[in-house]
Order: structure tokens, then C-alpha cells, then sequence
């Protein structure tokens, strides 16, 4: 894996925390060159000066992918540092919970901000350096970008939207050597619950879900370089998240009351 991976410039979205925080430390371990983006720039600062502690190389960018302008700086100043780009993973994301009735509009119009648009500003600028080195794109995704999830309208829309636009660039390109990954983590623990938003836009705060019980961040993480290794198109981490993907199309019926099923039973379910 580190034959493989050494010296390759890899860009990691959602990178102060979480799952971004785990792909940026596995990736420098094996001997990337690893380029952060966030929003909290103290978190940003201290994982990349832990990285070189540990003898990576890494460097970061203070990024708010809703904002095209911050995208495209991220990028130049990775073309500045090390003049080129291997792989790109879009991995910051918004989650929300609240039933469509309920929710405001500007909480939609956030999700799809951060985890769609955000998606489309990185990728754009990212992509014709990935294509010079016949890179890999990552897209961070959710068994809600495969089958509507009760409760999650922006989130699940958002992630379709996201699996579209990485799809049809996989297909523009499929003679050019780009690699296109969607990678679909079960329930992880990150904060992405904390920092849900409810049907005002206000954050939910606490996690719904027993967090000690979920997946880790560094399981992700070890599969995303896996993924990558393996040349995979989509990869769902959950024997859930693979059978949503075989029974939506024979059984879909069956598919929305099982969904619905287990998200009412979260306390205080909006559904």
C-alpha cells in the first residue's frame, strides 16, 4: 500500500474531523503528500503539524466548500506547493433531520451547498490536474445517495445529486484513465449528528444514535485506500447499504417500509 501511495498529492475535504481526519493521517502514513480542508483552522493546524511530528508531509488550506472562490484557492495553493494533484476525496458533508413538511427551504438550499455544490467547486478546478496524472475522485457518499432516507430530504437529495455528477464525469472520461470512486460509510462515529441541522437550520446538538456502537472513522478511512487500490466504482460498507442497492430495484416497496421502520424508531423521530 505505501509503494502505491508514496508521494502522491492527495486533497481531503472535511478534513478537521471524522472521517476526513482519518483519511488524511492513513494516507500520510502511507507516505502521501496530504493537502487538509476545513473550515476550523485550529483543528486544520494541529493535525497537520501532528502529521509532520510523525514525519508526513502535509500541508493545509482553510476552505468553506460552499464557497467557489475558497475551492479554487485550494487548488492553486496545492498547484503551488507540489504542482500537481493525484487524487481528490470530497468528503465534507452536512447532515439534517427533519421531516419535508417541516424543514425550511434554507436548510435544503445548505445541504445541497455544502455537499453537492461543494462537491462540483473542488472537482471542477481539481480535475484537469487529476487527469494529467490519470488520478483517482473520490466521492464520500451514503446509502441515502442510493434510496431516500425518511427525515433526511436535503441529505439524501444532495447525495443523489452528488452521485450523478460523479457518474457522468466517470463516463466522460473513461478514456482518459480517471478513476471515479463513490465510497458509501454505514452510521460513523464523527459529529456529523451533533452538527445536524433540524427543521429551523439550528444544529441538533446530541447524536440520535449510540455512537460507541458505530463505525470508526479509521475503518473508512483503510477503505477508501483499499478502494482506490482495487480500481472500485461504487463500494457500499454495510451488508444494509448492499442490499438497499439489490432491493430497491427488485423489492423498492419493501425497501421504503424497512427505512421507515428504523428511522422512526430513533428517539425523538421526526417521522
Amino acid at each position: 500500500m505505501r509503494k502505491l501511495f508514496k508521494d502522491k498529492v492527495v486533497i481531503i475535504t472535511g478534513a478537521s474531523s471524522g472521517i476526513g481526519e482519518a483519511i488524511a493521517r492513513t494516507f500520510a502514513l502511507n507516505g502521501s503528500k496530504v493537502v487538509l480542508a476545513a473550515r476550523t483552522e485550529p483543528r486544520l493546524s494541529e493535525i497537520t503539524n501532528d502529521i509532520k511530528s510523525s514525519g508526513g508531509e502535509a500541508f493545509y488550506v482553510k476552505t468553506d466548500v460552499s464557497i467557489e472562490s475558497d475551492c479554487k484557492n485550494l487548488i492553486i495553493k496545492t498547484i503551488e506547493k507540489y504542482s500537481g494533484i493525484d487524487i481528490l476525496v470530497n468528503n465534507a458533508g452536512l447532515s439534517m433531520r427533519a421531516s419535508f413538511i417541516d424543514v425550511d427551504t434554507k436548510v435544503l438550499h445548505r445541504l445541497m451547498d455544502v455537499n453537492f455544490w461543494g462537491t462540483v467547486y473542488c472537482t471542477k478546478y481539481a480535475l484537469p490536474y487529476i487527469l494529467e496524472r490519470k488520478g483517482t475522485l473520490i466521492g464520500v457518499s451514503s446509502v441515502a445517495g442510493f434510496h431516500g432516507l425518511p427525515g433526511r430530504t436535503g441529505y439524501s437529495a444532495s447525495k443523489f445529486a452528488m452521485h450523478g455528477l460523479l457518474e457522468t464525469i466517470r463516463i466522460e472520461n473513461l478514456k482518459k484513465g480517471l478513476h471515479v470512486m463513490i465510497i458509501a460509510p454505514g452510521f460513523t462515529s464523527t459529529e456529523i449528528r451533533k452538527h445536524a441541522l433540524t427543521a429551523d437550520g439550528q444544529e441538533q446538538g446530541e447524536s440520535p444514535l449510540q455512537e460507541q456502537d458505530l463505525m470508526s472513522p479509521q475503518y473508512v478511512a483503510d477503505w477508501v485506500l483499499k478502494g482506490i487500490r482495487k480500481k472500485k466504482r461504487n463500494k457500499l460498507l454495510t451488508w444494509d447499504g448492499k442490499l438497499t442497492a439489490l432491493f430497491q430495484r427488485i423489492v423498492p416497496d419493501l425497501v421504503d417500509w424497512a427505512y421507515y421502520y428504523e428511522m422512526s424508531k430513533e428517539p425523538k423521530s421526526p417521522i
